[in-house]
């Protein structure tokens, strides 16, 4: 599968660093000791690590799946398949993250409230975006292997873009207090650990 096959590995690098979103509501910060009321922010805390953990995984396996078809000698229509897939698995795990932040509710810290919205509205966009990444996959021509390999290159470069940026809010939102109660989490440790497997570190 020439021509696909190169490109297809970019798209999978691109998924890789997409798991780097997850990272900041799954506790990987370096945090300062902080005098603040622990119990109700660890309470929150605990909340919105428990509903990252296995959304984080989710974006994991979505990224080893990608990956693994880079490897494989695989078909146009595997391809699509896979990797539409893996789309849809991204949405809706920031989907679901953003559910489970919003349910949380704000944390007590300063303008817990503000960050809180930014960061459920940050996710949704996110989850947006992949969903249209997936419409864009299942829309290409896998008869034609050069313009389904254009297609993946033009989705390689979305995706290397939403990588990159769009994460702003979710740093806001665990900066200081909020991401020390989060690296005490179990749930948020090992969520960490998930999102990171592909090619990504804490």
């Amino acid at each position: 599968m020439e021509g696909t096959d190169p490109v297809n590995k970019k798209l999978a690098a691109a998924l890789s660093g997409g798991a780097v979103l997850v990272l900041a509501l799954s506790g990987c910060t370096s945090g300062s000791k902080s005098s603040v009321s622990e119990d109700k922010l660890g309470t929150w805390a605990k909340q919105v690590c428990d509903a990252v953990q296995p959304q984080a995984k989710k974006i994991a396996d979505a990224s080893t799946a990608i990956q693994k078809q880079t490897s494989d000698n695989s078909t146009p229509e595997q391809v699509q398949k896979t990797d539409s897939q893996a789309f849809q698995d991204m949405s809706d795990a920031y989907k679901a993250i953003s559910a489970g932040v919003e349910r949380a509710g704000a944390p007590e810290v300063d303008s817990g409230a503000a960050k809180q919205k930014n960061a459920v509205q940050e996710l949704n966009s996110i989850s947006t975006a992949y969903a249209g990444l997936q419409k864009q996959m299942d829309g290409l021509n896998t008869k034609d292997q050069a313009k389904f390999a254009d297609g993946l290159k033009g989705i390689a470069t979305q995706l290397d873009k939403l990588s990159k940026s769009g994460n702003d809010a979710l740093k806001q939102l665990e900066a200081g207090e909020v991401g020390v109660a989060m690296t005490k989490q179990a749930s948020c440790k090992s969520a960490s650990t998930s999102a990171s497997a592909p090619a990504t570190t804490g």
